[in-house]
């Protein structure tokens, strides 16, 4: 997770604004809230992204599969992040917090004292979302999609594809995860078992 965030964002919405076919059913959310907030709750799986910044790139090529938990707290305008990546057969463990702007349609986190943004972006179906993040404007744009299930339609691909075209990203710069390498199965059932045991004894 903290690679799809170690973006410095500019807007997309003039990008968007074009409303070239790619991107008719391409929704920015803002505000953000509570409601969405909930609409955000529980687990979610990485399904894939596309940058233009080769680092990142590379970055993400490293993630074989992800997953996460958002707990929301809506007084402090937080989202709480758990997360699990599994990288080079291992699974790394994260919990942080993202910071919600409400009235832009903005997420950030805190990742090596720096602020890093990601617009958060709906499409007509339910239980997917992307980010969308570019750095020194379009030259480094980039898109990251999630669904509530490991697999997605092909439907649901294809509007990640057409937002991909939408903002001018090829198809073969895309990168996706395999949930089939996902090593952190045992550490999430671990976890949950440690919850379970707090909110009995509490």
């Amino acid at each position: 997770m903290a690679l799809l965030w170690a973006l410095t964002v500019l807007s997309l919405l003039p990008l968007l604004d074009a409303q070239s076919p790619e991107c008719v059913n391409l929704t920015t959310v803002a505000p953000i809230t509570n409601a969405t907030m909930d609409w955000l709750t529980g687990k979610w799986f990485y399904i894939g992204s596309a940058f233009r910044n080769p680092e990142y790139n590379e970055s993400a090529r490293m993630i074989q599969a992800a997953f996460f938990y958002f707990e929301p707290r809506h007084a402090e305008d937080k989202l709480i992040v758990r997360d699990y990546q599994t990288i080079a057969d291992k699974c790394i463990y994260n919990r942080s917090t993202i910071n919600i702007y409400r009235q832009n349609g903005t997420m950030s986190k805190i990742e090596s004292d720096r602020e890093h943004f990601a617009d958060l972006l709906l499409n007509k179906h339910l239980r997917t979302f992307m980010l969308a993040a570019s750095w020194n404007g379009t030259k480094n744009v980039g898109v990251s999609f999630y669904a509530d299930k490991p697999e997605v339609t092909q439907e649901q691909k294809k509007e990640f594809l057409d937002v991909i075209k939408c903002i001018g990203i090829q198809e073969s710069e895309v990168t996706y995860s395999d949930e089939k390498k996902d090593m952190c199965g045992p550490l999430e059932k671990q976890h949950q078992e440690e919850r379970k045991k707090e909110t009995e004894a509490s």
